[in-house]
């Protein structure tokens, strides 16, 4: 019987599962294919929104747009346009109900899990609805199709992709490898705090500084510039704290010396308390994400 077998729900940027249905086959061609969706899900980066890896009997489709994408494992004779049209669905459903703060904030494998019902529903209503009740979303499927076929690929190849037997494939590798931090201490969400106050301060002294005195001093300009940089180096500062960088250690030097030589540049506007009050945080902040670690494992679990 032609149907949808199984689907789920991951992450683009690291192929981190963020839910599935709960399906268990004990077929060894459906375990086989589980293991090549895993393979898959970590080099989407790759590809265009939409395409297909074809095994003998089972076939894996993946629909990704932005920080998500939903994979499925169906029937080689499940139509093609039927399970796009479920995997947008699904999308659809999943970016409604999560949104990209969320997503990008995840640190385990399926941090979504009670979205797993929402799966087998639709599941179910795609396995056993006819192409008459899809009438209107099939035709628009099949229109895109036609304007832009998905990429066909073997289930054979993503063994290859992945690095598993081309030695020679290096710049593919590079996309798969895991970028889940440790979990976030009470510590580092005090430094996001003050990072944010020191943010909104540095702001809000630039904004006011902007209204009521460049107009008259010209050379104001360079205190402006010196509240507005720390301002934006703030943010960078939670956002290199939430999220891995391969050069993060260059980025929160060059963050630091700025922030310092801005405060020192304000002596005058700022009193020598709040300037120490602002470095340090600082300091703290580039402390903190110098100190959160990665974890080992890309997963935790099979998808």
């Amino acid at each position: 019987m032609s149907m949808i077998l199984f689907a789920c729900v991951v992450r683009v940027r690291d192929g981190l599962p963020l839910s599935a249905s709960t399906d268990f086959h004990h077929n060894q061609d459906f375990l086989e294919c589980r293991k090549r969706l895993k393979m898959l899900s970590l080099i989407l980066t790759q590809f265009p929104g939409r395409g297909t890896a074809e095994g003998h009997e089972l076939s894996i489709h993946f629909d990704s747009s932005g920080a998500i994408a939903c994979l499925g494992i169906c029937s080689r004779s499940y139509p093609v346009a039927m399970a796009f049209c479920f995997l947008e669905a699904l999308r659809w459903e999943f970016t409604t109900s999560y949104d990209n703060t969320s997503i990008g904030l995840a640190s385990r494998p399926y941090a979504f899990l009670k979205f797993d019902s929402v799966i087998q529903n639709m599941k179910w209503h795609f396995n056993y609805a006819s192409s008459s009740q899809l009438k209107n979303r099939l035709e628009k499927i099949q229109e895109e199709l036609v304007l832009q076929p998905p990429l066909v690929l073997r289930l054979e190849d993503t063994d290859v992709m992945n690095g598993l037997r081309n030695s020679h494939s290096p710049k593919l590798v590079e996309y798969a490898p895991n970028y889940r931090m440790k979990p976030v201490t009470s510590l580092g969400i005090l430094s996001l705090i003050l990072n944010i106050l020191c943010a909104a301060l540095n702001l809000i002294r630039g904004i006011h500084l902007a209204e009521h005195s460049f107009q008259d001093d010209p050379e104001a300009i360079g205190s402006i510039m010196a509240f507005l940089i720390p301002f934006v180096a703030c943010i960078f500062q939670c956002y290199l704290y939430l999220f891995y960088s391969s050069t993060r250690l260059l980025k929160v030097v060059i963050i630091l010396v700025f922030i310092c030589l801005c405060n020192i540049y304000l002596h005058g506007l700022r009193n020598l308390w709040q300037i120490l009050f602002h470095i340090g945080v600082a300091f703290l902040s580039s402390y903190q994400i110098l100190t959160r670690q990665l974890r080992d494992k890309a997963f935790d679990g099979a998808v």
